[in-house]
């Protein structure tokens, strides 16, 4: 079914958003002036994509996903350096969930998730300093 295949496609970017969410408040911990600034931009637009997520989930007539209490980093977090790893390797990790968005057959959903693709995208970049030949997918 299409519906089920956008709601799938949904709940993988809503879950991704949570995952970034919660990682952008333990790298703003660790970051300080302009940098912890450009992580709490970038914490609450997540917030707001992921309320866009779950009123668009409800509206095809389904659950939105819960966020975890807690998600496991990828790496110890100790310093701004990793806090900085970790804002861009949560960004690719939005990347890839809004990928699933762009194979939907909704127009509408596709355009979506490719902006936000991009955005994410952009976010990684800033946060790595350099981008990448294919955001969000492993190389």
């Amino acid at each position: 079914m299409v519906v089920s295949a956008a709601v799938a496609a949904l709940q993988a970017a809503l879950a991704a958003e949570n995952a970034a969410i919660f990682g952008y408040g333990v790298a703003g911990a660790h970051l300080t002036g302009n940098s912890q600034a450009a992580a709490g931009q970038d914490w609450t637009g997540h917030n707001q994509s992921r309320d866009t997520l779950t009123a668009m989930i409800s509206r095809l007539g389904a659950g939105p996903v819960a966020a975890q209490a807690s998600y496991q980093l990828p790496f110890r977090v100790h310093d701004a350096a990793s806090a900085m790893a970790l804002a861009a390797y949560l960004e690719d990790g939005v990347t890839r969930a809004y990928l699933g968005l762009v194979a939907v057959s909704d127009q509408r959903l596709r355009h979506f998730g490719a902006m936000a693709m991009q955005a994410a995208a952009q976010r990684a970049a800033s946060w790595r300093g350099s981008t990448q030949a294919f955001p969000g997918l492993s190389q």
